[in-house]
């Protein structure tokens, strides 16, 4: 987003005011530079959920403690998201990057050795090397390719996908083969190698003061009054909430289910985070026929049995099909959510999407959250998924209450 990596996708096909026109050549290993920055940040924007179960057992937490570790990667991503706004315009794109994949480095780098308090520290600092990291790569790719941008930022974000997808599997192998550290200390060495590289190539663009900051931007009060600014945002908090929500507790729910040796259950955020990207893929397509609106209403309700089918998974296919659903139906939801923002808006969607962009950061740092608090509290993780049961059906209410593309009322309603 995953949050974070999906708006910044979505938005991103837009003209980015951050990057004026480019006054000096850019390298020509930028694209690839910036395509493999890009599989280091799925690995790290998802790391949490496989090695959630990990770190629980070592650090002795109840799950209302280790669903604060992603409150606290959210909260830091939400500061990076913010500071992204202010540093590109002003210090060039490469500034951003670099601050941005240091502090991924030095998050993950150091999460291995970490007391509890540490790592909750530590979630912080990587949370907001994300935030810099992931609306500055869409807006630079979107720059870079200015007569395909949509298409280059689909490609870019597959990367992020690809590195979402791998890192359960790599927890999965290096603990069976008892590495379990190299992925931290691999990944961290591999972004610091890259922030090396990107010190030393040209990025093509300048200095710029005095940008428009989105994140800053005071909607018109003719916005204010539109009955769209709530329900949109309840979408937003809630989708990015309820994502964040299974897939990062998926690998602990399937290791508690899982009565077989192994490390299988770290695998099973994958079958999520690759339905996700499968139902991104397609959705396009569907899109030609279906409804946005009716899209999303069918993709919520497969999402809802996907959630209701893992309260009854015995086993690992059970859980691998329940959990592929969920994330399969989540797919086309947020993407069509950032569509009806242009659509109810036109022009003046812009002037609000920072405001959602924060709301679905808030949505990341209090639903996975409440879930590991439902689980303390009843002693089941089965009750904590109920939380991103309810988003689901919330999501389908306030979906119910917007109106098809050009069907919409009166913005200031």
């Amino acid at each position: 987003m995953p949050l974070l990596a999906r708006p910044a996708g979505q938005s991103g096909s837009q003209q980015p005011a951050s990057f004026n026109p480019r006054k000096k050549i850019v390298s020509a290993p930028l694209p690839a530079l910036l395509h493999a920055g890009f599989v280091l940040t799925g690995v790290v924007n998802t790391m949490l959920g496989p090695l959630l179960p990990i770190l629980s057992v070592r650090w002795k937490l109840n799950d209302t403690q280790a669903g604060l570790l992603f409150t606290s990667q959210f909260a830091g991503s939400m500061l990076g998201v913010a500071a992204s706004s202010f540093v590109a315009p002003r210090w060039g794109s490469r500034v951003s990057l670099v601050l941005g994949l240091g502090m991924m480095a030095l998050g993950t780098g150091a999460l291995e050795l970490a007391t509890w308090d540490l790592g909750i520290l530590l979630a912080f600092v990587f949370g907001t090397g994300l935030g810099l990291t992931i609306p500055t790569t869409n807006l630079l790719v979107s720059e870079l390719n200015p007569g395909r941008r949509a298409a280059a930022l689909n490609l870019v974000n597959l990367s992020w996908g690809i590195g979402a997808v791998g890192c359960p599997f790599c927890v999965a192998g290096l603990q069976g083969m008892n590495r379990g550290p190299l992925l931290l200390y691999g990944t961290a060495g591999l972004l610091v190698l890259l922030t090396v590289v990107l010190t030393r190539v040209s990025f093509g663009d300048s200095h710029q003061h005095g940008a428009p900051d989105v994140m800053s931007s005071s909607p018109g009060k003719s916005i204010w009054r539109s009955r769209y600014v709530p329900i949109l945002g309840a979408i937003f908090f809630l989708y990015v909430g309820s994502e964040t929500a299974v897939g990062g507790w998926t690998a602990s729910y399937a290791r508690r289910m899982i009565s077989t040796s192994g490390a299988y259950w770290a695998i099973m955020p994958s079958f999520f985070w690759a339905a996700l990207l499968v139902g991104r893929a397609v959705g396009p397509l569907l899109l030609r026929h279906v409804p946005e609106l009716m899209l999303a209403r069918v993709g919520l309700g497969l999402s809802a049995l996907g959630i209701l089918a893992l309260h009854s998974a015995k086993n690992t296919s059970a859980l691998a099909i329940s959990v592929g659903c969920a994330g399969l139906g989540f797919s086309t939801v947020y993407p069509i959510a950032i569509a009806m923002l242009s659509h109810t808006f036109g022009a003046m969607a812009s002037r609000i999407a920072g405001l959602m962009f924060m709301l679905a950061g808030l949505g990341g740092a209090t639903l996975p959250w409440l879930v590991g608090y439902a689980s303390t509290w009843y002693g089941s993780l089965k009750f904590g998924l109920l939380v991103p049961l309810g988003g689901c059906f919330a999501m389908l209410i306030m979906y119910g209450l917007l109106s098809e593309p050009g069907k919409a009322s009166d913005m200031a309603g």
